[in-house]
């Protein structure tokens, strides 16, 4: 009978831990130290935002044996870029032009002794504004500039405009507090359920913000209007 007793000990202090173990995970506690009474929590906040600049960089492409060809027809081309544009609402400010390119393939200090088309050259219009939902709707109204035989494409970006969150710094005190709540909240959760009362923030880690498509992705492409803000706090408050 002595020996069943002994092992009861034993039996009963390792069910009191499992509990204890499934417990901390449920609620998200990630640390618990009852040497000096303190406990580590996580804190989430996550909002959706819109994004508030885009960049559109529209890039196009010729290629002859004659420089002026190329020349001429790249000039002809960014005359429309820049018209197309205008007839979408852009403003001069709004627009940056940047200067042609054209190559000498032959020219290269590696270059082959044989080309198709001896000279390559591009040029870019570079369209910048807080306008984001003109912007989207302007990028998927480019018909008319294939159609007018502009080569657009070739500047590794897809063609695709670029959107942005400058004022980041405006919503990040909002994202903070919500995360101190969110930890706090857990916090006071598991002090009552463990019979003591929450104390003051020991430390804290406030953590980086990530901003992220709101598409579900776990990344920013730059490609969607929406963004998702992330931010993962730690906190570590003592228990009374």
């Amino acid at each position: 009978m002595a020996e069943a007793r002994i092992g009861l000990i034993p039996a009963l202090l390792l069910a009191g831990g499992v509990a204890f173990a499934g417990l901390k995970v449920g609620q998200g506690i990630e640390h618990f130290r009852m040497a000096d009474r303190s406990i580590v929590v996580k804190g989430l906040a996550e909002r959706d935002v819109k994004s508030d600049f885009a960049v559109w960089t529209l890039s196009f492409r010729r290629a002859a044996d004659e420089f002026s060809t190329v020349q001429q027809t790249l000039a002809a081309d960014r005359d429309q870029v820049v018209s197309f544009l205008h007839g979408q609402g852009f403003t001069d400010d709004e627009i940056e032009v940047r200067p042609l390119q054209v190559q000498d393939l032959l020219a290269r200090e590696y270059g082959l002794d044989r080309v198709a088309l001896r000279f390559n050259g591009q040029g870019q219009v570079t369209v910048k504004s807080a306008r984001v939902d003109a912007v989207a709707a302007a990028s998927n109204r480019i018909d008319p500039l294939i159609k007018a035989g502009v080569q657009l494409g070739g500047d590794g970006e897809g063609g695709w405009p670029r959107y942005q969150l400058r004022g980041f710094n405006d919503i990040k005190p909002q994202l903070l507090e919500e995360a101190t709540l969110s930890a706090r909240e857990q916090a006071r959760k598991f002090a009552a359920d463990a019979g003591a009362t929450l104390g003051p923030v020991k430390s804290a880690n406030q953590g980086a913000i990530r901003i992220l498509d709101d598409d579900g992705s776990d990344m920013d492409s730059s490609r969607t209007i929406g963004k998702r803000l992330r931010v993962v706090s730690t906190f570590e408050f003592s228990l009374q």
